[in-house]
């Protein structure tokens, strides 16, 4: 049986996931056959496993920094919100429909408590520690007596549990009382310990407070982990997109990503805000799109939805007009699929909206239906002419997370050549290109993670300013794993390690 502990948190944001990946690379460099557990999670932001199965993408963070391949088991339920109260929901890795807020809570979420049950068995069979994570707050009282994720998770398994508070944001301590005040007594039975996360400034100052704590709850705190600055892993979900750090250095290249109200797998963008000659901003309802090198358009979790509000604020004939004068555009997923001339929706798989004109700058329609696309892809590129680069590449990785088919209403040029999806061989092309070799769009996410790739368009980009090419400058697998252990060896000398093996041992 695997030993287990617990990150619940006194709100939404609070550090989870960040905690989660910490002790994930924690216990598996310190011999554990580790993995994370997170039982329902609501993001846009998701993944695909080998398997083809779509679970969060912080939970695959997780995996990473414990060193496994992620399953669909270690997040049986993810909500991928669609519109207002409604999210479709995804049951070990395939989607079974969208429910309103009322249904999924008061019907389907008991229903999916037994997957959670299984899932939690099979991890516990298969892994020496599973470090698990809560979801919002276990005082949340409107929720709680549908709960499947936090405190019902640890009176399942019997894990002990660790409360975070986030102090940067204020009311840390008022909160941490009065979430253990909300508790009942044997689920308060399982607070372990208190952690104090995202601390700035001089510990003296705050170890009235720490004694305050343990006096008024009996619980001692046992981590005050400091704020880290541009910790380069995986966000949950664009919430995280209103704390990105400013930066005011002007670089050579500028990228706008247009932030739609539903966009998804903004972390296809992760690796170009880590490119030191490369300046990513975000636009949001309201910000002018400016003059940038380069415009890219995300996932959607509601294309039809996104492309309407790109109209109505004005974006969608700003990027026509530019692109018409040569500015680069490029779309990844639902981007991909605003590029094109129409997206209908005819069986309102996402919206009550029957077909949205799409942008026109390239020669395809989309229609929405049919079986969701979720693979793991391997794709070759022999000639990618974006700004007459000519860039060619084989064993490029990606992965694919998206309804509808897509269908030329003329010919244009193809760009990539998928030869695996998961686990099987296959012959399929990839994406498209206008004549002016200025706007294309593919359904890979993950483009950008492969550095050379990454390299040649932003070079691409370079040249049309009149500047030199650059050579590989940030590997961004490499990146990541050096942050694990950045983060790792950070809240192993904030936090006390002997304390939370005593607890570890003595669950």
């Amino acid at each position: 049986m695997a030993k287990r502990v617990m990150f619940q948190g006194i709100s939404s944001h609070v550090g989870k996931s960040i905690l989660t990946t910490a002790f994930c690379r924690i216990l598996s460099q310190d011999g554990y056959k580790t993995a994370p557990f997170k039982a329902q999670n609501m993001a846009l932001n998701s993944y695909v496993t080998l398997s083809g199965g779509e679970i969060g993408r912080s939970t695959v963070a997780q995996a990473e920094a414990a060193g496994t391949l992620p399953i669909v088991q270690m997040n049986p339920v993810l909500l991928k919100p669609t519109g207002n109260s409604c999210s479709q929901v995804i049951l070990l890795g395939q989607s079974v429909g969208n429910y309103s807020a009322s249904e999924y809570q008061n019907s389907y979420s008991q229903r999916a408590w037994d997957t959670v049950k299984q899932s939690l068995d099979y991890m516990e069979t298969h892994f020496d520690a599973l470090v698990i994570e809560g979801a919002g707050s276990p005082a949340e009282v409107n929720l709680k007596k549908n709960d499947i994720v936090n405190m019902r998770i640890a009176k399942e398994c019997h894990s002990p549990v660790f409360l975070i508070a986030d102090i940067d944001r204020g009311g840390a301590l008022a909160s941490i009382v009065g979430t253990l005040e909300l508790l009942e007594p044997e689920e308060r039975a399982l607070v372990k310990g208190l952690v104090i996360n995202k601390f700035r400034g001089d510990i003296s100052l705050l170890e009235p407070a720490l004694t305050f704590l343990k006096e008024k709850t009996g619980i001692p705190v046992l981590g005050v982990i400091p704020y880290l600055d541009k910790l380069g892993i995986d966000d949950e979900d664009s919430v995280s997109l209103q704390d990105l750090p400013s930066d005011h250095v002007m670089r050579d290249i500028h990228i706008a990503v247009m932030q739609t109200p539903k966009i998804s797998n903004f972390t296809d963008f992760d690796a170009l805000n880590h490119e030191p000659d490369v300046n990513v901003r975000f636009v949001q309802q309201g910000d002018m799109i400016g003059d940038p090198d380069l415009i890219l358009l995300p996932g959607s979790k509601n294309t039809t939805e996104d492309l309407l509000y790109l109209k109505r604020q004005g974006y969608a004939k700003e990027i026509q007009e530019m692109a018409a004068k040569g500015v680069p555009v490029i779309g990844i997923c639902g981007g991909f699929q605003m590029l094109g001339e129409k997206v209908c929706d005819p069986l309102h798989v996402e919206s009550t909206n029957d077909e949205v004109d799409g942008l026109g700058l390239l020669p395809y329609t989309t229609s929405m239906h049919g079986k969701k696309n979720t693979y793991q892809v391997t794709f070759d590129c022999d000639d990618l002419p974006f700004l007459g680069m000519k860039f060619s590449g084989r064993g490029l990785r990606g992965y694919e997370i998206h309804m509808g088919e897509t269908t030329l209403t003329k010919p244009a040029q193809s760009l990539f050549h998928i030869v695996q999806r998961s686990e099987d061989q296959v012959d399929l092309r990839d994406g498209y290109i206008n004549k002016k070799r200025n706007v294309f769009g593919t359904y890979c996410h993950g483009l950008f993670d492969n550095d050379d790739l990454r390299r040649a368009v932003i070079n691409a980009l370079r040249r049309r300013k009149g500047l030199k090419d650059l050579p590989v400058q940030f590997k961004y697998r490499e990146y990541k794993e050096s942050e694990f252990d950045r983060l790792a060896k950070t809240v192993r000398s904030h936090f006390d390690m002997d304390a939370f093996y005593k607890i570890l041992e003595n669950e």
